[in-house]
Formats: structure tokens, C-alpha cells, sequence
């Protein structure tokens, strides 16, 4: 039965990060809450995919955030052993000359009906490896770039590797989730030439991997595109002249870049909103780039008090989301009356968490997600006098922010600094709590509690964001800049308010005090009035923003638009 199941698996989803559990600590951010949405859903839907991570026993890090907003940082080890399952197959790889030894530790996320796709995570911290092979599936995003260089290694070739010897040998798309997985068509293109009689590559065989491959692509900050040296890529993958020979593998015939690899071999691309794809094919031109707009998982991130009203009145919503556009039928007073509970469990949260007291009658404003310059947590503060005026003329407003920096980006910490000098001028007039260690069930709590979702990206650098699509959800109309997914969503006065005017171009000479005025002017003029002078109009954005946004930015649409359009091309 086992091996039966094995051979009718024919999508591999690999991904650097997949937050599938707040226990389980190997994500960051949207990236892997993407990928553990993308899996929950492929098991709802019985999509026949096995998924593919590295372990990471240290975890991400936890955040602690000083007097001062300092962010620092502290190990976040966790229990792997009480929560996945050690599978007996090994396999090795061979970085710089060295064997290295992987097992791997499995994980079944079960759908509605009872189908489950299994998660693979792959470990190297076995008692055969040199200690400092050992740590290689250690931390996520951390280290040097030869480290960052083995574990993509490691999670690439080493991932192909332990799925053959799982029994998986029948898979048709391998699904790279971001750049970082690149390098498993290496071992793709080994097997290739394997199967022909050779010990060596040749240009033919890049078209029998490229017809496996999909590759979508998440961001147009240039971090998130891995590029190493050559010198590098030949210290950890050996003399692979016959690979770094190959036309595509190497950008500019100088470096190893994982991004324009997995372009150069996969049949399918894409990015994840219109808008993203018509930026990244501006940015990679030359490449046909489609696009497949983010979701979310709907029975994941909908609060309990909206569970129990969906079931009351869509009972079929969990295994048909679209359904939700029913939402639209529901009496608006238990729309509200959903809405408080879940408020107030957020407002008794942030006081058993900070001590501040909130009040539940106050229009509360939510900002949760990973700290990055471009996000502009800070602009909301851009004119603090103006913003003590709304709260104190207009209507109160209250501010929860979340969300951690990386390690090594000190601008983003400077940000979370600043949110916390603008809370200290601010006090007295408008209450502002940043909830430190923000995780998977913290920003479900945050999402379906505030009565606004705020967004500020730079645009059009948020490729797709998927924070505000879980407000949306819970009935949280959007406040955010016309970017990302938020362009599709985005109905003036029904599913929510924009910031600004859109992109034009790259948008690097963005005016932030413009977005900064438009901002208040709708609190001003728009979101505050209607707050406390039109429940009933506002009820109807909420209950709008359900049945348009919610009912379609869900990964059971996204991954049924990646079984139709990629997954079973060839």
C-alpha cells in the first residue's frame, strides 16, 4: 500500500522554508507560511504532492525587543523528535570532496476528506558527518554565503536524492519555490545523463529537466536572488566543468545565480500576482513569465468565531472556498458579533502580553508582517502631529504592530526603533503595542482582530503579500498601497481603501510623503467617520471583503491554477 502510494505522487514541492506549525520553527515569514498554505491546500484538494525543507533544529531565532525597540536575537531550538517522524532511509551527497550523510524526518499535513501530503525536512545532524557538516540544517538564513551555498546543495541534490530513496521515482513537476531549490536540476540532470550511459552533461539534456521544472519566483529585492561566485560554486560543487559548461547555468559566464538557473531549466515560471509578473518579466526580460496570484488557506486563518458562522451559513466553505461569496448573505449583526469576539480575545492577548489595556470600542489598526525597508512600518508616523489630531478630533484610533527583523538587516531594526520612539511621543494620545516573537498563530489573532489592515509597501516591491488577504478573510477591509495582490482586491469603498497613486515604472523615486498624506487623508475624511458614524456601511465593506477577496485569494484557487497551468504540462 505504502509503495502504491509512493508511485501515484507526481508533484515535488521544494521550498527553503515551510511554516506548517508555530512548534515547528523552520520559516521566517510569508515564504514558508506560502508553502505550508500551498500544502495544506494540496491535501484539501488531493493533489498528489510531496513537499521538501530542510530541518533546521535552531530554528529561525526568537525575538526579543528592548526598552529602547531594540531588536536582538535568541536561539529557537524546538522538538523534533516529539513532532516529526524520523523515516530510515539515507542517502549521501558530496560537497567540497566530502560526504555528507542526510536522513530526513517526515511531517503529514491531512486535508478535509482525510488525503495528507507528507513533508520531508532533511537533516545532516547525523553522527556520521563532520561536525561542521552537522549544522547545515542548524539555522534558517543564517551564516556566511559558503554556508547559505551547502545548504541549497544540500536541500537541491540531497532532496532529489532522499525522494528517490523514499520510492518516489515517478514524479513528473518538480515545483522550485523561490531560487533556492535551483540546484536540483542538477541532480536532475545527472540522472538524465545517468539513464543515457553517461558520466557527463550535455546541452540535450537540459531540455528533458527543463520539461519537469516550474519555478516561481517571489520577490524583486535583489537579496532574494542567490548569486555566489564561481570560485565559490566550484569550491562546493566540486569540478562540475560539464554543468557550468552548459549554456544558462552561469549568469554572464561568471557567477552562479539560482534565480536566472531556474529560469534558464523549467518549462513553467511564474509570479505571484499580475502585477509582480509583469514586473519580473521588465526585470528578467527575454523569459516567458506567467503569473499566479498568492493565497492563502482559508480554514487555517479564519478565526474561530467566523468558523462558526461560515459553517452555520456555507456549510460546504472549507472544501469549497469560493462559496464564501455566499458571506454576503449573512445577517450583518452576527458579522459584527463574530468580529468583537475575535477582538476581544486579541485585546485580552496584547494585555496578558504587554500589560497595556485596550479598548474594544476604539477603531484599531493592525500592521503584521516581516520587517523590511520596503514595508514602511514606519509611515503611519511620517507626521505624528497630524496622526494626534485624527485620533483626537476625528475619532481614537489604536496601532498593533508585529513582525521581526532579519539578523543582519539593521535598517529594518531601526524601523522597529522607530515605531517605538514614535509610541513614546504618541503617549497619552493614541495607544501603540509591538508584540514581540511574532509568529503563525500571533498574526492569525492579529488579522482577525484589528478592524483595519494597513499595507505600505514601496511598490511595486511586494510581490504578491498575502497578510492582508487573511484580514480579508475575517471581514477586515484593507487600508494599503496599490501593489501586489492588493491591485486585483482592491474595490474603492468595498473591499477597502488605497494609499497613493499607482506605481509607475520601477518606482524607486516613490514621493513617501504623498502615500503619507493620502494615508491620512482616508482616515480623516473616510475610514474614521464611517468606523464610528456608519456601522452599517462598514458591516457591508466587511461582509464585501469576504465574499470578493475571500472567496477568491485562497491557495485551494492558487494551487487549482497551478495543476491546470503547470503542474501537468508535459
Amino acid at each position: 500500500m505504502q509503495q502504491y502510494a509512493e508511485e501515484q505522487r507526481s508533484i515535488a514541492y521544494f521550498s527553503m522554508e515551510i511554516g506548517i506549525d508555530d512548534k515547528i520553527h523552520t520559516y521566517s515569514g510569508g515564504l514558508g507560511v506560502l508553502a505550508g498554505d500551498t500544502v495544506r491546500s494540496a491535501a484539501d484538494l488531493k493533489v498528489p504532492m510531496i513537499a521538501v525543507t530542510l530541518l533546521y533544529r535552531k530554528g529561525y531565532f526568537r525575538q526579543k525587543i528592548e526598552t529602547d525597540g531594540w531588536q536582538r536575537e535568541e536561539p529557537a531550538a524546538w522538538n523534533v523528535d516529539g513532532l516529526l517522524k524520523e523515516m530510515p532511509q539515507r542517502t549521501i551527497v558530496v560537497l567540497e570532496g566530502r560526504t555528507v550523510h542526510v536522513k530526513s524526518w517526515k511531517y503529514e499535513v491531512k486535508g478535509v476528506s482525510g488525503y495528507t501530503v507528507p513533508i520531508y525536512f532533511l537533516d545532516t545532524d547525523i553522527p556520521e558527518n563532520y561536525e561542521w557538516d552537522k549544522t547545515l540544517t542548524h539555522h534558517l538564513y543564517g551564516g556566511d554565503e559558503h554556508y547559505r551555498l551547502c545548504q541549497e546543495f544540500v536541500l537541491g541534490v540531497g532532496g532529489i536524492r532522499m525522494l528517490r530513496a523514499l520510492g518516489y521515482q515517478h514524479i513528473r513537476s518538480f515545483h522550485m519555490n523561490e531560487g533556492h531549490a535551483a540546484l536540483l536540476t542538477l541532480e536532475l540532470l545527472d540522472e538524465h545523463a545517468k539513464k543515457d550511459g553517461r558520466s557527463y552533461l550535455i546541452e540535450n539534456d537540459k531540455e528533458a529537466v527543463r520539461k519537469k521544472c516550474v519555478f516561481t519566483t517571489h520577490t524583486l529585492v535583489p537579496a532574494g536572488h542567490d548569486e555566489f561566485s564561481l570560485d565559490l560554486a566550484r569550491k562546493v560543487l566540486g569540478q562540475r566543468e560539464d554543468f557550468f559548461a552548459l549554456n544558462g547555468v552561469l549568469h554572464n559566464g561568471q557567477s552562479l545565480n539560482m534565480t536566472r538557473l531556474a529560469l534558464n531549466l523549467s518549462r513553467y515560471v511564474n509570479g505571484v500576482a499580475k502585477k509582480h509578473g509583469e514586473a519580473t518579466r521588465i526585470v528578467f526580460s527575454g523569459y516567458s513569465i506567467n503569473s499566479i496570484t498568492n493565497g492563502v488557506h482559508a480554514a487555517t486563518w479564519v478565526s474561530e468565531p467566523f468558523k462558526r458562522l461560515f459553517d452555520k451559513y456555507i456549510p460546504i466553505w472549507k472544501q469549497d472556498n469560493f462559496s464564501l461569496r455566499y458571506a454576503l448573505t449573512i445577517p450583518k449583526q452576527e458579522i459584527w458579533d463574530a468580529h468583537m469576539q475575535a477582538k476581544k480575545q486579541l485585546i485580552n492577548f496584547v494585555l496578558n502580553a504587554t500589560g497595556i489595556v485596550m479598548d474594544e470600542n476604539v477603531l484599531t489598526i493592525g500592521f503584521a508582517r516581516r520587517a523590511a525597508t520596503y514595508k514602511r512600518a514606519d509611515l503611519l508616523f511620517h507626521d505624528i502631529e497630524r496622526l494626534k489630531r485624527i485620533s483626537s478630533q476625528v475619532g481614537k484610533i489604536q496601532v498593533i504592530f508585529a513582525g521581526k527583523a532579519h539578523p543582519r538587516d539593521y535598517e529594518a531594526k531601526k524601523i522597529i526603533q522607530r515605531i517605538f520612539q514614535a509610541k513614546q511621543s504618541l503617549n497619552g494620545d493614541i495607544k501603540i503595542v509591538y508584540l514581540e516573537d511574532y509568529n503563525m498563530s500571533m498574526g492569525a489573532m492579529i488579522t482577525a482582530g484589528v478592524d483595519i489592515w494597513l499595507n505600505t509597501p514601496i511598490p511595486p516591491m511586494e510581490a504578491s503579500g498575502t497578510s492582508g488577504m487573511k484580514a480579508a478573510l475575517n471581514g477586515v477591509p484593507n487600508l494599503s498601497v496599490l501593489d501586489g495582490w492588493w491591485i486585483e482586491g482592491h474595490i474603492e469603498g468595498l473591499t477597502g481603501w488605497s494609499i497613493g497613486e499607482p506605481v509607475v515604472g520601477t518606482g524607486e523615486n516613490r514621493d513617501h510623503r504623498q502615500d503619507a498624506e493620502s494615508l491620512y487623508d482616508k482616515l480623516e475624511n473616510i475610514i474614521v467617520p464611517l468606523f464610528y458614524g456608519n456601522r452599517d456601511q462598514f458591516i457591508s465593506m466587511m461582509a464585501h471583503s469576504i465574499a470578493i477577496n475571500g472567496s477568491f485569494f485562497n491557495t485551494h484557487r492558487m494551487i487549482q491554477e497551478y495543476v491546470l497551468n503547470a503542474y501537468f504540462l508535459c
